[in-house]
């Protein structure tokens, strides 16, 4: 009987290992998909033709020249026809992609809910690398990615939903179906981070007589709220301005300190417009970090990490679990 079980434990070990394997290598490839996505929706470029190619010479890449990851190392990192550098990037994100997949595996198994949180994160990488590029947040990604965030809560709803206590408060409603409950989170997370940060960019306009958000911004937590629901969207949001407001001001004072734009400053005093200090400290304020890249960190932690934490400290429980 134990040797039974003992080999059963070692066949479910192996199965894991394998498809764990599996899940990694299909991230990485997912990830190469990824970067096409990320570099050539900006531009409004079809992600599907022409094939990849050196970006200064146009020498088509061969296939064993584009495998993702490894083809950067052993290329080490330069063109093969031309040797203009290949940004650091494209492997990073691939491999961060692969991680991310294992992540999901690991956290959710083969199921429904792996395939939901796979699409969202292929969506929130594109996104957050492509504010953080070129601080850009596409139409083409957001409003496909909202459409699908209600498809899916419709066969995996949010966690802790609040649509059934309001049809029961408000409407007398005892029990709705499945289907129309999740897709009911859905647009209760997608209305109220969109009219929040709606509303904060209105307010900053008003308050300080410029923009300070853009709608992309507006339309990329709308989209997230549609996977996450009202309390998952809530938690994004005050993670990723957490995390954006200790790195913009650690960010801002390595400016300073840095001496950025040190030589703006030294002309701007000359001319009798402050002290070069005043004047450094001022431009390295300006500096201005994309709220999307934030947001699609934050969100990928409440997904991935809310239920690690919850499971080791169960202190935290009440808060993300």
């Amino acid at each position: 009987m134990w040797q039974i079980e003992k080999n059963g434990r070692g066949v479910a070990v192996q199965t894991v290992v394998i498809i764990t394997v599996f899940s990694f290598l299909f991230g990485i490839i997912v990830g190469s998909f990824l970067n096409v996505c990320i570099t050539r929706i900006p531009e409004e470029i079809s992600i599907v033709t022409p094939g990849s190619r050196c970006p200064r010479c146009g020498t088509p890449i061969k296939p064993y020249d584009n495998v993702p990851v490894f083809a950067w190392m052993w290329l080490r990192g330069k063109c093969r026809a031309c040797s203009a550098p290949i940004s650091a990037m494209y492997p990073t994100i691939e491999l961060a992609t692969g991680l991310l997949f294992v992540g999901a595996f690991l956290e959710f198994g083969i199921t429904q809910a792996t395939v939901k949180w796979l699409f969202f994160t292929c969506l929130i990488v594109i996104l957050t690398v492509t504010d953080l590029r070129v601080r850009l947040l596409p139409d083409v990604v957001n409003w496909p990615g909202l459409a699908a965030g209600l498809m899916f809560s419709a066969f995996v709803p949010p966690d802790h939903g609040y649509a059934g206590f309001l049809a029961w408060r408000f409407l007398n409603v005892h029990v709705l179906p499945a289907f129309l409950e999740g897709i009911l989170d859905g647009i209760l997370g997608a209305a109220f981070g969109g009219f929040l940060l709606w509303g904060l960019a209105a307010l900053y306009k008003v308050v300080r007589g410029h923009e300070g958000m853009g709608m992309g911004d507006v339309k990329m937590i709308a989209m997230i709220g549609a996977f996450l629901g009202l309390r998952g969207t809530f938690l994004t949001l005050l993670v990723g301005s957490l995390l954006g407001s200790l790195i913009g001001i650690g960010l801002v004072v390595a400016l300073y300190l840095g001496g950025w734009r040190s030589g703006l400053a030294k002309r701007a005093s000359r001319r009798g417009l402050g002290t070069e200090r005043q004047l450094r400290w001022a431009i390295a304020r300006q500096y201005q970090l994309p709220l999307g890249t934030f947001l699609g960190i934050g969100a990928l932690a409440i997904v991935y990490g809310e239920p690690v934490i919850g499971t080791r400290w169960p202190i935290f429980r009440g808060i993300v679990g």
